[in-house]
């Protein structure tokens, strides 16, 4: 027996104007929607610029209500075509108090849950922590009509307890909005390495979790608007993996709406053969609560 259902990833660039990013997200969903897609996943912060290269006060008027216009905008698409959405906001929560927010609309147009990225970076062009709190809806996932969604956001992938604490609450596919690219001063073999890691860690957690794992990401250069030289250039690569470790589908460098299948059920058979939630020795993992061993 399978469940199979179809994923569409939309990968595209951005540019200044709030409104012509939400267009361009609206017209990947119909594209997606249109190759039958159930569900579209779209990447990090896509109703603007990667803003937090540098660090602005103003840029804060970027930030939304959870009822705000990308919300009702992916929530009408939604409905329109009777696919799942997950995108994200810059969501303003009180003055001074903003989040890094995905949110995920059902097929009807309802939300059905939003998630607060937890893990917040803070390195040279990549100035979050200035920008968003961390998250406080904890590593829950999103109960939808097409299933439970592990959704995650970008930095957030690069921890194996994230991953494992969504599989372990139930979700049945790990989904990574995502904002990530290349520092155009770096040598071209750096660029690799460092693209190379990103494709394997989310190999990683679908091989650790037995689950098929979505990330979509952003493309295109995005010049630094403070005039310091912290260019970024998104590059692309939204994978759909499968629950070992297998890649159904990749895109390019790109923009690119990608759709591909996905068996919800093949978790289930992988995770009879492969038992690795039953041998974790959970009495043993006291001291992952510690910030180092000393």
């Amino acid at each position: 027996m399978s469940r199979v259902i179809r994923v569409g990833v939309v990968q595209h660039a951005m540019e200044q104007d709030p409104d012509a990013n939400r267009q361009t997200t609206l017209d990947g969903i119909a594209r997606a929607a249109a190759d039958d897609a159930d569900l579209v996943v779209l990447p990090e912060l896509h109703a603007s610029e990667y803003f937090c290269k540098y660090q602005d006060p103003d840029l804060f008027s970027l930030a939304e209500p959870l009822e705000g216009p990308t919300r009702h905008a992916l929530s009408d698409a939604a409905r329109h075509h009777g696919v799942v959405v997950v995108g994200g906001i810059f969501e303003h929560r009180a003055p001074g108090l903003a989040h890094n927010t995905a949110l995920v609309l059902d097929s009807d147009g309802s939300l059905a849950g939003f998630y607060r990225k937890m893990h917040i970076p803070d390195d040279p062009g990549y100035n979050e922590k200035f920008y968003f709190t961390p998250g406080d809806t904890g590593f829950e996932p999103i109960d939808t009509s097409l299933g439970r969604l592990g959704v995650l956001v970008c930095w957030d992938q690069w921890y194996p307890e994230a991953a494992r604490l969504m599989a372990l609450a139930g979700a049945e596919m790990l989904i990574y909005p995502t904002a990530i690219g290349k520092d155009p001063s770096d040598d071209e073999d750096e660029q690799l390495r460092q693209l190379d890691a990103w494709r394997t860690i989310q190999r990683a957690h679908a091989v650790a979790n037995s689950l098929p794992v979505i990330a979509c990401n952003r493309v295109g250069f995005e010049p630094d608007r403070s005039g310091a030289g912290l260019e970024a250039e998104f590059w692309g690569h939204s994978l759909l993996i499968g629950p070992q470790g297998e890649i159904i589908d990749e895109t390019g460098s790109e923009a690119e709406v990608l759709v591909a299948d996905i068996d919800l059920e093949r978790s289930e058979k992988v995770r009879r053969i492969w038992p690795y939630l039953r041998d974790r020795r959970i009495d043993a993992y006291g001291d992952l609560l510690k910030r180092w061993r000393d």
